[in-house]
Order: C-alpha cells, then sequence, then structure tokens
C-alpha cells in the first residue's frame, strides 16, 4: 500500500508528489497497464496478445499452408514498413498488450528482423511489454538467433511436422531438414529463452504415426512439443477424415506412456498440456476443431499488409494500414480497432462450416485479396490430400496407376481416352516411353504387413522364452523355434533383402525402367494389438504405424468375448531418385520383398498362420500426375 504526506492544509508536499508518482509509474511499468475497453468485446474477453506477421514469403512449401496452386503476393508497397509496424505495436501496448509474437510467412526472411526486436520491440517494455515470441520454421534460424534472443526474444516456438528428412521434403516441398534440427538444438543451448516449444501439425496417414517419438524428444530436453489439429484454409484441401482428434493422440500416447498425467496450463493458454514423470519436457495439443478454446482467447492478428484480424478463421478484416496512410490519429486507429474487437464472434464455426472460400490461405493470414498487380510465388506440386471429390467431379470410368500417367502422350498433345499405358496400339506389352520428359526428384513411400501368430512375435521381438512361457511349447514347437533361430534375426535379414530387391525392380517387374536410385529406407515394426475387424463391425481402423484396430471407452458389452489379440510386423519402406519416371513400383517392391522374406525366416513356426495384405502406395511426390497422399484407413 502506498503512504501519502500530507501538509498541514491537507495537501500532498511537491516533494512527496513526485515520489509517490515514480513508485506508481514502476508499478505500472512492473505490471503493465489496465487493458483499455477498445481490446474487450463483447463477451467480456479482453485481448492482451498481438501476433504480427511481418512477411508474407516463406522458404518452405507446406502443403497445409500454401495452396498447391500458389499464392498471390502483395506489392511491396502494400506491405507494412518497419515504422508502421512499430506505430502500431506501440499503440497496442500502450492500450494493454503484453506480449506480442512475431510470425509470416516466415518472420526470418524479413529484411532487418533484428532491427526490428533489438531497437524497437525492445523499447517497448517500459510501457508494459512482457514478452517477445517469434514463431519459424527454423530454416533460417540459426545464423540469427543468437542475436535475437540477446536483444529481447524471450519466447521461441519451430515448426517440424516430422522427424523424417525424406517426409520433410514431402510435407515442405523443400530441403532443410537437418537446418530445422540445428536450429532447435541452438534454442535449447540458449539460457536466456523463458520457453522453446515444438509445433507439431497432425496429418492422418502421413505423420501420425511418428507422434510417440515427438513425445519422446521431451524425455531429456527442456522442450515443450504441441500437437496441432489439422485445420481447414483456403487452398489446403482439408478432409476431416485427415484430421486426428488430440483426444485419440492422448490414448496412443498413453499405449506408451502409461504415467502421463495432465499439467497445469498457463491462462489463455491454447495447448492443453501434459507430463510424463520422469521428462525434462512437457507436450500438449491444440485442438482448434475438436475442443475449441475460443471462450478463452486472449488473440489479435496484424497482418503483414496491415489488416486486423480477430480470428483466425474469420474472413473479416479492416485496414489499419489504409488509415494510417491516410492521416489517421492513435486516438482514431483505436478506435477501428475497437470497431474490430466489437465485431468478434463468441466462437469460431465448426470444422465443416468454416468459411475457407473468402478467408485466406493460411500462409497469407490474413489480409484482403485486392484487385491489384501482384506477384506470384511459383507454382508448386501440392500434395494430393485424396478422401473427398468436390460435387463438380466425374469419376473416370477407368482406374489409373499411379506411376504413369492414364493419358498417351504424343509430341505436345495428349489422349484423353483412359488406356493401360503398357500396351501398344495392338494391345501388345510395350514399355511406356519417357524420353520426351524431363527428369524431376520423385519419392515414394509403400507400406504393408504381414499377421503372425504370437509364437513368432515372441521369436521376432526377444520376448518370452521357452523357460518362461506359462504354455511350455510342444517338442516339435522347440524345434521349429530352434530351426526358425538358427536363420539369424528376422528383421534385419528382412530389411535388407527390402533394400536389394527394391535396386533389382526392374529385373523383376519386366516393364519398368531402371532407374538410378539415390535413397532407399526400409523399415519393419512388430506390433501386437487388438484384431481389427471388418469395417461394418468397426467404426473406426488403426492408423499407420500404431497397434489396435478398433477401440471402446467402456469395454466390450455383456457376454461379448473380449476382442482377439493379432499380432503383426509393419513394413514401410520409402525410395527417392532424380528421374523421369517414378519410384512408387520401386517402393511396393522392397515392401514386397521384405515380408516374403518375414514369411521365409518364420515359416518353421507359423507357415499356416501367416498372411501378407494392404501393402499400397502410401504417399508419392513429383512428377506430372503430383502429389499423393493416402488417407489411412483405405
Amino acid at each position: 500500500m502506498i503512504g501519502f504526506e500530507l501538509d498541514p492544509s491537507g495537501a500532498l508536499t511537491k516533494s512527496r508528489r513526485a515520489h509517490h508518482q515514480a513508485r506508481i509509474s514502476a508499478i505500472d511499468a512492473e505490471h503493465g497497464p489496465g487493458v483499455s475497453p477498445f481490446l474487450i468485446d463483447t463477451f467480456h474477453r479482453q485481448h492482451n496478445y498481438l501476433r504480427i506477421s511481418l512477411t508474407e514469403r516463406c522458404n518452405l512449401r507446406c502443403f497445409y499452408c500454401m495452396p498447391s496452386e500458389g499464392i498471390e503476393l502483395s506489392p511491396p508497397e502494400h506491405i507494412l514498413s518497419d515504422d508502421e509496424v512499430i506505430r502500431l505495436a506501440t499503440l497496442f501496448v500502450k492500450s494493454g498488450v503484453t506480449k506480442i509474437r512475431l510470425t509470416g510467412g516466415e518472420p526470418t526472411v524479413r529484411k532487418g528482423i533484428v532491427d526490428i526486436v533489438a531497437g524497437r520491440l525492445q523499447e517497448l517494455r517500459k510501457y508494459g511489454l512482457q514478452s517477445i515470441g517469434m514463431t519459424t520454421n527454423g530454416i533460417a534460424l540459426h545464423r540469427k538467433l543468437p542475436a535475437l534472443v540477446q536483444n529481447g526474444l524471450t519466447h521461441l516456438n519451430i515448426s517440424l511436422d516430422t522427424l523424417d528428412p525424406f517426409k520433410f521434403e514431402i510435407m515442405t516441398r523443400r530441403r532443410g531438414h537437418d537446418a530445422v534440427l540445428r536450429s532447435i538444438e541452438t534454442a535449447l543451448g540458449s539460457r536466456k529463452l523463458e520457453s522453446v516449444k515444438l509445433n507439431v501439425v497432425v496429418v492422418k496417414g502421413l505423420n501420425d504415426h511418428e507422434v510417440p517419438d515427438f513425445v519422446e524428444m521431451t524425455k531429456d530436453k527442456r522442450l515443450s512439443v504441441r500437437f496441432i489439429e489439422f485445420m481447414p484454409f483456403t487452398g489446403n484441401k482439408w478432409d476431416k477424415a485427415k484430421m486426428v482428434p488430440s483426444s485419440d493422440l492422448l490414448d496412443r500416447i498413453r499405449e506408451r506412456y502409461p504415467r502421463v498425467r495432465k499439467a497445469s496450463d498457463e491462462l489463455n493458454d491454447t495447448a492443453r498440456s501434459y507430463i510424463i514423470p520422469g521428462h525434462t519436457g512437457s507436450f500438449g495439443f491444440i485442438s482448434s476443431m475438436s475442443d475449441h478454446f475460443c471462450g478463452s482467447c486472449n488473440r489479435l492478428r496484424l497482418t503483414a499488409d496491415g489488416q486486423i484480424k480477430v480470428c483466425l478463421f474469420d474472413a473479416k478484416e479492416i485496414s489499419l494500414r489504409d488509415r494510417m496512410r491516410a492521416g489517421a490519429s492513435d486516438d482514431v486507429l483505436l478506435a477501428t480497432i475497437g470497431r474490430a474487437v466489437t465485431g468478434k464472434k463468441e466462437k469460431h464455426a465448426g470444422m465443416e462450416d468454416i468459411d475457407v472460400v473468402t478467408n485466406r490461405p493460411m500462409i497469407l493470414i490474413g489480409g484482403v485479396h485486392s484487385p491489384v498487380p501482384t506477384r506470384s510465388i511459383r507454382r508448386w506440386p501440392g500434395i494430393r490430400v485424396l478422401g473427398t471429390v468436390p460435387a463438380q467431379y466425374t469419376r473416370p470410368t477407368a482406374v489409373r496407376c499411379f506411376g504413369s500417367s492414364s493419358t498417351v502422350a504424343t509430341g505436345n498433345t495428349a489422349s484423353s481416352t483412359p488406356r493401360l499405358t503398357h500396351l501398344d496400339e495392338s494391345g501388345r506389352a510395350s514399355m511406356v516411353n519417357v524420353a520426351h520428359k524431363e527428369p524431376t526428384r520423385r519419392y515414394a513411400t509403400a507400406t504393408g504387413r504381414i499377421t503372425i501368430p504370437r509364437i513368432a512375435y515372441e521369436l521376432v521381438t526377444g520376448g518370452s522364452s521357452e523357460g518362461e512361457r506359462d504354455d511350455p511349447l510342444p517338442d516339435a514347437e522347440a524345434v521349429a523355434v530352434r530351426k526358425a533361430k538358427a536363420k539369424g534375426d528376422v528383421l534385419t535379414v528382412a530389411q535388407l533383402a527390402g533394400i536389394m530387391g527394391c535396386k533389382r525392380t526392374a529385373d523383376l517387374i519386366p516393364l519398368c525402367h531402371p532407374l538410378q536410385l539415390s535413397y532407399v529406407a526400409v523399415t519393419l515394426h512388430p506390433e501386437a494389438g487388438v484384431a481389427r475387424r471388418a469395417a461394418s463391425d468397426a467404426p473406426t481402423r488403426a492408423g499407420h504405424g500404431f497397434p489396435g484396430g478398433t477401440r471402446s471407452d467402456t469395454g466390450p458389452c455383456a457376454g461379448e468375448q473380449p476382442p482377439a489379440r493379432e499380432y503383426r510386423i509393419v513394413c514401410r519402406a520409402t525410395v527417392a531418385c532424380e528421374g523421369r519416371t517414378g519410384v512408387e513400383m520401386e517402393a511396393l517392391t522392397a515392401v514386397s520383398v521384405a515380408l516374403l522374406t518375414v514369411w521365409d525366416m518364420l515359416k518353421a513356426v507359423a507357415g499356416r498362420e501367416m498372411a501378407i495384405g494392404d501393402i499400397v502406395v502410401a504417399s508419392k511426390a513429383g512428377g506430372a500426375s503430383g502429389d499423393f497422399v493416402r488417407p489411412s484407413g483405405t
């Protein structure tokens, strides 16, 4: 409590008045000013967090952020200058904003980013600014991070959706996985950063099987991993079937880490956080689709071209740039901000009703598309997510194989009549002519599985030995086990066989082109889970790379038998080359040969009970037919 010294007339002495005013100023500087009424909406939410997009440019082309056809960049003169950014940031901070986060595009590609943080935003701390954060893809961060941290950056979020460098190129359409990992290590080594978070957008059938691997990163790293639900934006071909609800991910994590428990969340935090006893870091979920957090939202967004956006999923925006350049005073700008905040809705629309027509793509969140001369980011083939078919689309009457176009190229023209590409005009087998194609970078991933009995699973995983089993093996089976063991490590032999088979694809498949492969990776993972039921019996199906098929929160009904256990080995092969045709066949051959080798290695103990199945192309990238990602469960 502040005391006041009065003179005999009851008034404060001049010296004491100055002293108390100084103390009040110090307290205001420490706790920040109260939030201006202009930043309080009709639902009494106080907005003290401002996200500032510094640029529309990015050095990646993530499919969920950048439409496959590219985007139209605003002319340079439409982008806020450094002075305009700082003027608006100052206005917001003086009105009660205590946290600023710099975003993009990719903020590190903006020229003078260090000066914006060090020389300009730092000065706003005297008005109550408490933290300066940044969200980045990390590609060019490690060189600039020390200077940014030294000059005031306090919080850092790095986006990384996969731990596989080749899948990284598929998802981002660019290289740079090593650079992102280097940036993460640089950030974790900085003692001045108050928090380092890793943002992971989870897409079913693409990277959802990597979730436990990301959680494992928190074991010995001061890192908070946040799993973000795949969200709909203009041009990203969002499909509800590709979204994995956070509750499902938590169930999967608990299978590996049963001791996981809820952590306390910060005020207005978008993520629901969890910790695992013994782990240095934490993980959480940003469930914008399945469990929104609109009721505690305290965020406002300022786009690179000067629009204020009160909700990520609301297309409505108001230009502060135009009013500034027309000579508006701070009071007029604050009143304009107030009108925008007043129009904020109680919550955003449901996931299937979000406006993806008039709202911008994520990379441009968010501004108005005005009919002015613009420059275009180079078109880049997008990852084509299957699962929904536009109303105006008519299904073809013929099925097209992924490896080659279903049209017949003749010079610069093509016939639109569907036909098998490996047959000539007379119907005889013929190799496709690819001489007219330009070599491009090609990738493909295939997956498959082999179901095996329990005895084979224990043999592969090193589980219960003969002496440890509750039900000792009969003599004949014990002999078979010893015979199978004599062949060697099942998974290692199968992995090598898959790689060798991949490289001999053209020798095995008569009309395949011989390709100079630049990369082959084959992995095999034993899994034990609930046996998968027919589609008519089960509402859901297990995602790639996870144990289990259907699940129930209440357990089996009365009188129902517990679900049978299923043991299987899942194989995944990724192949890359620089060539004129795709590598889907090579990936499929690798999986097929690897699984056949497993069958051969285990036939002594399980020859009659094993079954190979579900061998499919999971994804491909490169080539004229575009990129492709198979939805899980199809």
